[in-house]
């Protein structure tokens, strides 16, 4: 297997890490050379992109590819990763055989709470979320032309270590906001890992939701660490008393409970179901202060 990670952050290096191979090779982008090492570290060959040009050596670097991840945001001038290297993996990548588009269930918008599934229709609010209901659907007709297995996976909130309540609460910037009825689904970086491996090896193409079984509040997720870790609960902050940034506040504009069902029925088993199960691993391993 050879893989190619456009965008080779948390979740993707959290798959370099996960897959091996005598015949594995796995390269990947960063925008500055400061990231090299921390690349190499995570065993993916490191190259520099900054998503207005196609490098040469990228392009080399592709020819032999059959994974290719894409974890780099749109902009408001598209999808760097097609701007800079569509007609590469329509013409160059004679190898190819699957296409992961790692994307957010930030597009699904609000629903008031209810449930959803990948069939319900986007209502992408803010900008970030309408950049990627437009570059999902240039993937998917990438994939269609190709005709190369093209998944797009809908993340949810995404922790594990080093990004967790406990690493909050430890900074002392955890805090329990409350808005009534508000939930968030949230996803362990390992099963991001797994479900790329488990969609890649199947190549298995479409949308699929890559978050955990339960959707809570977020107040209570906070709460369930303080008592895991033996420190004081942080006090109820009413939302609207919190002193938030325009982007935090956003996401509390957006109510849904998202359904995993069908990463299920293709066979995929989730490590980390529930925010509970997820937590005591992280404090059990002493993983959550890692990055």
């Amino acid at each position: 297997m050879n893989v190619f990670l456009f965008g080779a952050g948390y979740s993707a290096q959290a798959y370099a890490k996960l897959i091996t191979g005598p015949d594995l090779a796995v390269a990947g982008t960063t925008r500055n050379p400061s990231g090299f090492d921390r690349l190499r570290q995570a065993g993916i060959e490191p190259f520099l992109f900054d998503g207005q040009s196609a490098p040469a050596e990228i392009a080399a670097r592709l020819e032999s590819v059959t994974h290719l991840i894409i974890s780099a945001a749109p902009d408001e001038n598209g999808d760097p990763v097609l701007r800079c290297f569509r007609e590469t993996i329509l013409r160059s990548m004679p190898a190819l055989q699957w296409i992961g588009y790692l994307s957010t269930v930030g597009v699904y918008g609000n629903h008031d709470g209810a449930w959803i599934d990948e069939e319900v229709e986007c209502r992408p609010v803010s900008t970030r979320s309408k950049l990627r209901v437009v570059a999902e659907s240039e993937w998917i007709d990438l994939g269609d032309e190709s005709g190369i297995p093209t998944a797009i996976l809908r993340l949810a909130g995404i922790y594990g270590p080093g990004r967790n309540a406990f690493a909050k609460l430890e900074a002392g910037t955890a805090r329990r906001l409350v808005k009534p009825g508000q939930v968030f689904n949230r996803i362990h970086v390992a099963d991001i890992a797994r479900a790329i491996h488990h969609l890649g090896e199947r190549q298995l193409g479409g949308i699929f939701n890559v978050t955990d079984n339960e959707p809570s509040p977020p107040q209570d997720v906070v709460a369930y660490a303080a008592d895991l870790m033996g420190v004081a609960v942080p006090p109820d902050i009413p939302f609207d008393d919190a002193d938030l940034t325009p982007m935090a506040r956003s996401f509390y504009g957006e109510n849904k409970r998202v359904s995993n069902a069908k990463i299920r029925q293709s066979g995929f088993q989730f490590l980390y179901p529930d925010y509970r199960s997820t937590l005591e691993a992280i404090w059990q391993s002493g993983e959550w202060r890692k990055t």
